[in-house]
């Protein structure tokens, strides 16, 4: 593993790239760890705002284009940030069931599918993890 193809990349692709390893580990702690705690919380706000960072940063890289400058990964951006008030909202309603549910569904789909696409043949992060 190198993380030089990485930081060959415009300054933007490191930051979110970053972000989102640094989102993964907290992430899969918070998942492990018990809930309803004050590090919970402390760690969640963390979380979220990593979430933000990789969502925003997105938007300034254009290696996969479908339609024009974007492409479907886009689409998973703006459906993280519109899901990450959504499941802070459900925490402060009460309703811990449905916050599960929606930051397990940002964890999978944000972190676990998304990094999935990024380490195929090809991309950066699979010239990272794999060489070459």
């Amino acid at each position: 593993m190198t993380l030089s193809p990485l930081f060959a990349q415009p300054p933007v692709i490191p930051l979110h790239a970053l972000a989102a390893m640094a989102a993964f580990v907290l992430g899969a702690a918070q998942l492990a760890l018990p809930k309803g705690t004050t590090l919970h919380r402390a760690n969640g706000y963390v979380w979220v705002a990593l979430m933000v960072a990789v969502a925003l940063s997105s938007f300034w890289i254009h290696t996969i284009r479908t339609w024009g400058d974007w492409s479907p990964i886009h689409l998973l951006s703006i459906l993280t940030l519109c899901n990450l008030p959504y499941a802070i909202w459900r925490a402060r309603v009460g309703d811990f069931r449905g916050h599960r549910y929606a930051m397990i569904g940002l964890f999978v789909g944000g972190l676990v599918i998304a990094g999935g696409f990024a380490l195929m043949p090809g991309r950066i992060m699979h010239a990272v993890v794999f060489g070459g």
